[in-house]
Formats: structure tokens, C-alpha cells, sequence
């Protein structure tokens, strides 16, 4: 899917209120010679960027897609074209899965905080300045234009699935048939009408906002998974964000991309308030490196599904039934007794992110009248309804459609699938030559989401700080973050794992890393001289490993086959050959003329 005139996928809604969702780990209170302070909250990343859910079972794989837009952008020029090598099956897919995903998921880094024991309970420090703030029946139209292979409307969308035989009639026919149009475009319906692709092209059906906009589904029978980044450089910028989900029985791993290791030790755990900022930085150079080169994905959480929440999918309460017969001014009494929406004194909430839009579709608010007011009270406006936009039967077949089956399919993914992966990159358009191919290896462990690391206060006034995998960092009095990291790289292994067996290493730089942390630590006097405190046994704390750490066996192991090949049909992927066959879904996403939010650095 693309962005303005180009490719992304299909953008992502932002969820950055999720972040508010995601709760601190348990701290241990075993703190043996030393003072616990109160467990402050973990700070997590930042989750803007492409979102894509995958689930895989066998030969059959889902493409969840979700579509992030501008909201000023008028719904007219909203046009999707993918590129696809088989017919799907297109439905529509549940944006707060995707909310609750990243909630679930999001990786949170943790500083606990210390005292080291003096001698007396008076001098005990509450530990109150803990530094972790912050912390997707054949006709032509006779004019020698596409074949038109299949029509339908998926939820908000109309959607047609295209023959095309040369790039300008297809172009003509998506123009004639009001989808907006890039001529940058052009060299890419070329090299995929050659390659005998289909195309699928989506707008919004008449009557509809981009408040409606939602998630979709393509289902194919491919057996794998990949992203179609090459067809994201028209208009891509740098650095850009992609994120990866996938729902099956085992961890996912890159095939044709390489697996990256961060350096955790590049990061400033004194002061992780900007961590947001710090951490896609640290993930751009490190997939940067030489090895990687651009190709590389880091994994940021692997482990049981069940760290995704359920709540706001689905509830039994939701029936599209009622309002077949319903009076208009009826409406919003009904959602609010179903639990999706509520009406109060001057406001009213939405439980959903589709129930504003699909009243404004429905019950469009009359000019001069306030949203809340007039939903507050749908009796008192009754005359001003406008009975030419409301239709029972249809509000019933779209909140079936777009709220009510997507989420209970969404609670049916949960429930069927016990393992989640979240894999993210960052990647320029120069880069966008190759797309990433996933599958699953079973041998390779978790992942944790949280980051933590311990900071003792001694009682001389220096500070020890344990990250996570267990090195030791000290920090002399009136010293902050040293110096030397600096010069350390930003990956620590950049790996190449196959679909079974343990992860081929390429780049190991651990060695290196501890070698230069050591050096500090020995020139600063750390270890202390036998007779001195040596505190580091009595650090514990509940410290989530599985992270970035080379240390971790398989934490952030990948998947790539040595030829960096790909096979499969049915998606508008290619991992630099044209062998026979890509993923589900080919993301082509030429979203044109929809100003797709991006985050800026």
C-alpha cells in the first residue's frame, strides 16, 4: 500500500495513546543488601510507523493491513492499488486489534533504583529520583482498458480486481473511474503487468468519510509471509518505519533479511525520557551496518499472545439486528445500551473507533449544530434528520460488517493462536530493493517487552548500573552516561537463521562490547579492591530478560536462507528474482493523493 504517491504500507493508524496501556513489571523485593525505591514506570518506544499482521496457518495466510490517513484529507481522493499474482479474499480487519497489539507488545525500557546499605537505617534513601521518567464475472468496458475480474464493496470500501495488458490503459481506467493518479506510478504497473499481476483497487464508497476508514484482510493460500517494500520507494522518506506482527504456533523470523542485535549499551539508561527517539535511532543504525546493510529486522517481542488484550474487540452485547427496524432517533439509546458508545450531560464517547463515523454516514449532524448535542439528543433534533441518509437495514449490514465480525474474528485469532512475534526496521527508499520474506523456527526462544536495568547508589557516591543480560556500567561520582559508548557500534550480532537450527552469526560484537566496558570499569577503580563494597550480588531486581542482549540465547534470533531467495505466488513481492512466488498480500499500496501522516524525525 502506499502513501501519498508511492508505496507503505497501507499506513497505520497511530496509537500512541496505547502507550498509556502498557503496565511496569513486578519489581522483586529481595533486595539483599540494599534499598528498593518504589518501581517506576517502564517508559515505552514510540509505535508510530507501518503496521502488518500476519497469521499463517499452513498454506493459508492472512494480511491484516492497517491504513493510517490524514484526517483533513478529503475522502474522494483516497485510492489503494495493489498488485497481486492471484484473486484474494478481501474483508474487513479491526483496528483495535491493532491498538491492542501494540499495547500489548510495545517494548518498555525500565531504570529500577537503589541505595546501597551504610550502616544505618537512617541513611536508608527512599529512591524517589529514579531516572526512569519517561523512563490489508469478468468484463472489459470495450475500450481496449483491464479486464475488470471481480466487484465488491468491503466494508467502507469499493473494491475492483483488474486485468491489465498495458500500463495506460490501466492508468485511463483508474483515472475514468476516479481513482487519483501518479504518473510516477507508471514504471511499476510496467514491470508488474509483464510479470502478469493482477491488481486490486480500492476507494471509498459514496456517502463515506476517511473517519471510516479501517483495516483490511486479504487471504491467500501461499503458505508465507512477506512485505512488498520495494514498491514503497516512489514516494517513501527516509528512515521509515515498518513493524510486523504474526500470530501462529511458533516465533517468526526474517528468511531474506538479516536479524539484528541491538547494543543496549547505546542507549542512555541515566536518562531514557527520550528513549522514544533514542531507540529508533539506535534500530536505524544498527540495520544500517555493514552485514545488515539496510536489510535487517530487530525483534521487540516474542512470546505468548496472551500479552494482548482482549478488551474493546468484541462484546456479546454488539447486535446489528435491533436497528434493521429501528426509528432514527432511537439510535445512540440503542449503542448505549450495547456498551459501544455513551451520551452524557455535553459529550458523548465512542468505545469504537468506527461508531462516530458510521453515525455521521447514517445521521449526518445538520449544518450549525454541534456533534455531541445533536447525538445527545437525536428526539429533540428529530425534525432536522435527514431521512434521505438513513436506512435501518443498511446501518445494521455496516455495523455487522465493520465493528461486529472483525472483532469477534479478532477475539477467534486471539483464542486459536498462542504465540505472538513483533518485528520492526526502519528503512530508506534506496534500500527498498528487496522484500522481506518471514517464517516460523520453532527452536529459537522469546523475547521479553520489557527492558530492565538496576542502578545502585553507593555509598561513595558512585553508581552501578546492571543492564539487562547482566554488564555492569560504572559511574563515577558527577559522571553521567560514559563517554567511550559512543565509539562502541550500534549492533551487537547481526544473524542469518534458517527455518530450523540455531541462528549463523555474522557480526558478533560482544566481545568488543565487553572488553570496552571493562577497560572503564577497571581505569575508574570497579571492581573495588578486596575490603571494599562490592555490591553487585545484591542488585536483583525483576529484571526482564530476552532483550536486545547478545547474551540471551536466541532472544533476537532471525531467519534468512543463505541465497536470500523467495518463492510462493500471490503477493507483489520480490526478494531480487523473479522465482515463482511471493506472499499473500502485494502491498502495492499506491494510495494516491492521501496525505498518509508520517512521523518526522
Amino acid at each position: 500500500m502506499k502513501r501519498p504517491a508511492g508505496f507503505a504500507l497501507p499506513a497505520l493508524v497511530s496509537v500512541a495513546a496505547a502507550l498509556a496501556l502498557t503496565a511496569a513489571p513486578s519489581e522483586a523485593r529481595a533486595c539483599g543488601g540494599t534499598f528498593c525505591d518504589a518501581g517506576p514506570q517502564a517508559m515505552p518506544v514510540d509505535q508510530t510507523g507501518e503496521n502488518i499482521l500476519f497469521v499463517i496457518d499452513g498454506q493459508h495466510v492472512e494480511a491484516h493491513i492497517q491504513i493510517q490517513y490524514d484526517p483533513d484529507t478529503d475522502a474522494d481522493k483516497f485510492a489503494w492499488v495493489i498488485p497481486l499474482q492471484a484473486l484474494p479474499q478481501f474483508s474487513v480487519g479491526s483496528d483495535p486489534l491493532f491498538q491492542n497489539l501494540l499495547a500489548g507488545s510495545v517494548p518498555s525500557y525500565l531504570l529500577n533504583t537503589q541505595s546501597e546499605f551504610c550502616g544505618s537505617s537512617s541513611e536508608v534513601g527512599s529512591g524517589t529520583d529514579s531516572d526512569s521518567t519517561g523512563g490489508y464475472d469478468s468484463a472489459t468496458d470495450g475500450t481496449g482498458g483491464p479486464e475488470v475480474l471481480q466487484k465488491q464493496t468491503v466494508g467502507a470500501f469499493d473494491v475492483v480486481v483488474l486485468q491489465g495488458e498495458d500500463t495506460s490503459g490501466l492508468m485511463k481506467w483508474l483515472g475514468d473511474n476516479g481513482y487519483q493518479q501518479d504518473p510516477n506510478a507508471a514504471p511499476l504497473f510496467d514491470d508488474y503487468i509483464k510479470e502478469g499481476y493482477l491488481f486490486a483497487a480500492f476507494k471509498l464508497t459514496t456517502g463515506v468519510g476517511v473517519d471510516q476508514i479501517h483495516p483490511v484482510v486479504l487471504e491467500f493460500d501461499t503458505g508465507e509471509a512477506c512485505v512488498p517494500l520495494r514498491l514503497t520507494r516512489i514516494a517513501a522518506q527516509e528512515d521509515m518505519e515498518v513493524r510486523t506482527f504474526f500470530l501462529g504456533n511458533n516465533r517468526v523470523v526474517p528468511r531474506n533479511y538479516r536479524h539484528v542485535i541491538i547494543n543496549q549499551v547505546k542507549l542512555n539508561w541515566l536518562n531514557l525520557t527520550n528513549v522514544a527517539a533514542d531507540y529508533k535511532e539506535l534500530i536505524t543504525q544498527a540495520v544500517d551496518a555493514l552485514k545488515s546493510d539496510g536489510h535487517g529486522f530487530v525483534t521487540e517481542y516474542a512470546g505468548s499472545s496472551s500479552v494482548v488484550g482482549k478488551g474493546g474487540l468484541f462484546s456479546e452485547s454488539w447486535k446489528a439486528a435491533p436497528f434493521v427496524d429501528a426509528a432514527p432517533t432511537t439510535v445512540v439509546d440503542t449503542l448505549s445500551q450495547q456498551g459501544i458508545m455513551g451520551c452524557f450531560a455535553d459529550f458523548c464517547e465512542y468505545y469504537h473507533p468506527l461508531v462516530e463515523g458510521l453515525l455521521g454516514e447514517f445521521l449526518p449532524v445538520p449544518d450549525g449544530l454541534d456533534a455531541d448535542a445533536f447525538y445527545g439528543c437525536l428526539r429533540c433534533y428529530e425534525g432536522l434528520i435527514d431521512p434521505n441518509a438513513w436506512s435501518g437495514q443498511l446501518f445494521a449490514d455496516a455495523y455487522q460488517a465493520r465493528v461486529i465480525d472483525p472483532g469477534q474474528r479478532a477475539v477467534d485469532l486471539l483464542d486459536t493462536w498462542p504465540y505472538l512475534t513483533r518485528m520492526y526496521t526502519t528503512i530508506s527508499p534506496g534500500e527498498m530493493t528487496v522484500d522481506p520474506f518471514f517464517h516460523e523456527n520453532a527452536q529459537l526462544g522469546d523475547v521479553s517487552a520489557f527492558r530492565t536495568a538496576t542502578r545502585v547508589n553507593l555509598c561513595s557516591g558512585d553508581d552501578v548500573v546492571t543492564l539487562p543480560g547482566g554488564r555492569d556500567v560504572f559511574i563515577p561520582n558527577g559522571f553521567g552516561w560514559p563517554s567511550f559508548i559512543d565509539e562502541l557500534p550500534y549492533e551487537e550480532d547481526i544473524e542469518e537463521t534458517m527455518q530450523v537450527g540455531a541462528p549463523v552469526n555474522l557480526v558478533d560484537n560482544t566481545a568488543l562490547i565487553d572488553a570496552a566496558i571493562d577497560k572503564w570499569n577497571h581505569d575508574h577503580g570497579w571492581p573495588q579492591a578486596p575490603g571494599g563494597t562490592d555490591t553487585t550480588a545484591d542488585t536483583s531486581t525483576d529484571t526482564a530478560s530476552g532483550t536486545d542482549s547478545g547474551t540471551d540465547s536466541g532472544a533476537e534470533s532471525g531467519s534468512t536462507d543463505s541465497g536470500g531467495e523467495s518463492g510462493g505466488s500471490g503477493c507483489g513481492c520480490s526478494s531480487g528474482d523473479r522465482s515463482s512466488g511471493a506472499l499473500g498480500v502485494g502491498l502495492m499500496a499506491l494510495a494516491f493523493g492521501l496525505g498518509l501522516r508520517r512521523r518526522r524525525r
